[in-house]
Order: C-alpha cells, then structure tokens, then sequence
C-alpha cells in the first residue's frame, strides 16, 4: 500500500475491511492464548532478559522470550544457530530448483501497478522482500524464508506465461545443471558400487552434535561409505535427472513441455529422497527401540540426553520417563513452572536407581555410552537392544 501510495487512503483502507478480519483473527487465535496464559500466571510479566531457572508464566515466555527475543538473538536457552546471510538467500535457488533458473526472468516483468497483473507480481514481491528483509535483521534458520514461496510461484509461473528469450536461457542453464548433477549422481554411484555394506547406514556415518542447531545439519554426517548404502536412491536419482536433461534438451523450444519435463524429473527426485530416508530410518528413528521395550518386562523408563533425542519412544510404548541430563532446550523453561513434573535427574540421583533392586531401562545415543559406563559400570549393564548405533538399557538381567 505504500509502494501503490494507498497507505492514507481512507477508500483503500475501507476495502480492507480490517474491523471484520481483526474480529475473524481475535476469535480464531484469541482462545488459545489467552486460555493459555491463564493456566500458566504469572499473567504478565514484561522483561527483556532471559535466561536459567527463570520462569515468567505463558505471556512472557510466548511474546517476549519466542519472538522479541529471539529475533534479538537474546533468547534462553539458546537452542538454535543461525545461517550467513548471504546462503539465507541464496539456498533459495537450492530449494526452489529446478524453477530458481527462471528467477532472472522476473526483473524483466512489468510490476506497474496501472493493470490487475503489474499489481499482483507488486504484491507479490513486496511480499518477498518483507519477509527476506525481516529475517535477515534476526537470526535466520534456512527454512526461514519458506513463506515467500508462493510469491515466488506467482512470479516464475508469470515469466512462463510471458515466455521470451530469459525463458531460454533458464532453460539452458537448467539443462547445464540437469546434466552437471547427472554426473556427478553417476560418478559417486561408480566410486560406492563394490563397497560393501554391513549392517545399517548408521555404521558409515559420523557425528557431529555442534551442526545440529542448523536444520541441515545433519548433512556433515554424510560420508563416501554411507553413501555405499544408497545405490539404489542414487541410482533414482541419477535416472530422474538423466531422463530429465533429455527431456528438457528435446522439448527446448516449447517452455510448457520444458517445464512439464522439469517436473517429472523432480517427481522421480521425490521417490529417490523418499527411498533414502527410508534408509536413513535405523539412524533417525526408533521405533525397534520401543518395540524391544513393549515386549520387556515392567519397569521404569529413563532418557539419556534431550526429550526430543527418543520421543518416538514415548509415542509408540505410551510411557513417562525420568530424563537424564536432559534439562535443556525448549523443555528447560517449563521445567521451572510451579508444579511441573520433577522428571529431570542427574547423575547423583540416576546412579542409586540403577543399583536398586527395581527394574529400570534406560534409551542412549551410542556417543553416550562411554560415559553410562563410566558411571553405571559395563557390568550392571544389559543390552536389550541396539538399533543403528543406539541402545535399550536395563539394569537387572531379563
């Protein structure tokens, strides 16, 4: 509205029928919150500190802790990291591939505001730039910029429509590319192929806990050897970007089958990704975990690290656990409430229940055994079971 200088028109603003869209909003989301803060007082505290063993109610900790001050970068507990500005912007081109080629296309359209259509790609950019801007004044995750994707999709599906030569010359570059990654998919498919594998995935990959507070961090967890258990996604992969590059080179000359092309090719992509994780599940899942767990004799449940390390556990055994050294993260604040559950132990209060006489289980990530046997002794140990580098404990023999 400031861009179109509708901003102090009083018939622009009447359009908007804000009175009938705050009252739509206040009934939709008020409940929820003020619901919220009424269960969890103090009401309203408004503090622009945070940090250990303080606890302020629902209010502060929604308005001021998860959005004041995390776009300050001065929230506590300070679970997440934050992306170089410049890969903010441009990891877009990654995740909006193949259709970020014809983004150069979108300076040569017309955002004049006179036409209905010059106004929707004005909007839609606007649009963009609020939401890129905005975060790149805060601490910025790469999924941050998600909410700009169907302006995004407005403006490439307007310079597909328009066509002209930026269209060809995307397509050029997506062939390039197409062919590049085509490659590269074959090459590293020929370097794993008489690799043999044993076991899960998780046996190839290595560790690295300090890139976790970034989405993709899991990504340096990739090495050649892990890769000799995804031939077959690789080989997915390699054929959808394969048939796609003959597509796309065949079709160059007519933009709507070019783009068709494209998205078969990322369809086929999906399915390899898809295929992949599937491979993935031992390391990321654990679900064996809690079968082992629900066939095993009563007894209490413990968490070794963070609530989130093992709560497919929880979800698919249905049980309570005691978490150990597991005060962190988003459960930390909570944990401070009046009346919150006294869940979280140490090692001082872990270590006489696991030498009692009660049975007791106890779920680990494989880089914590060393120090569980340090503390607890490999011989009051029993693995009940071990799924992609991660155990089910007990303390007494089954």
């Amino acid at each position: 509205m400031l861009v179109t200088r509708q901003a102090f028109s009083w018939a622009a603003w009447k359009r908007l029928k804000l009175p009938l869209v705050a009252l739509i909003t206040i009934v939709i989301a008020a409940p929820w919150h003020v619901l919220a803060t009424i269960r969890n007082p103090p009401y309203f505290a408004f503090s622009m500190h945070s940090g250990p063993g303080e606890y302020r109610g629902f209010f502060w900790f929604y308005f001021f802790n998860e959005h004041i001050l995390r776009f300050l970068n001065l929230r506590y507990p300070r679970d997440y990291n934050t992306v170089p500005r410049p890969l903010f912007w441009l990891l877009n081109l990654v995740w909006l591939f193949p259709w970020s080629v014809y983004l150069p296309a979108t300076f040569k359209l017309s955002y004049k505001p006179e036409t209905r259509a010059g106004r929707v790609r004005l909007m839609a950019l606007c649009w963009i730039m609020v939401v890129m801007v905005f975060f790149t004044f805060s601490t910025t995750q790469e999924y941050y910029s998600m909410p700009i994707y169907p302006a995004v999709a407005l403006l490439v599906g307007s310079t597909l429509a328009e066509g002209g030569s930026w269209i060809r010359k995307g397509t050029r570059v997506l062939i390039a590319v197409s062919a590049v990654l085509t490659v590269v998919l074959v090459t590293l498919l020929a370097l794993v192929w008489r690799i043999p594998v044993i076991g899960d995935i998780s046996r190839a990959l290595v560790q690295n806990p300090d890139m976790y507070t970034l989405s993709m961090g899991h990504m340096t967890d990739l090495t050649l050897q892990a890769f000799a258990y995804l031939k077959l996604p690789l080989a997915m992969a390699a054929f959808a970007f394969g048939v796609g590059t003959v597509l796309i080179f065949v079709c160059r000359k007519d933009r709507w089958r070019v783009a068709l092309g494209a998205a078969l090719m990322m369809i086929l992509f999906f399915q390899a990704t898809r295929v992949a994780l599937v491979k993935f599940d031992p390391y990321l899942g654990s679900y064996p975990l809690a079968v082992a767990l629900n066939q095993s004799p009563p007894g209490q449940l413990v968490e070794a690290n963070t609530y989130y390390s093992f709560s497919s556990v929880f979800f698919y055994t249905d049980r309570k656990a005691l978490i150990w050294n597991g005060r962190e993260n988003n459960l930390e604040y909570g944990s401070y409430a009046p009346g919150a559950p006294q869940v979280f132990i140490d090692d001082s209060k872990f270590l006489p229940l696991w030498s009692s006489h009660d049975r007791y289980y106890l779920v680990a990530y494989g880089s914590e055994m060393p120090h569980v046997e340090r503390l607890l002794g490999k011989a009051n140990l029993y693995v009940v079971k071990e799924n992609g580098g991660n155990y089910l404990l007990t303390n007494l023999p089954l």
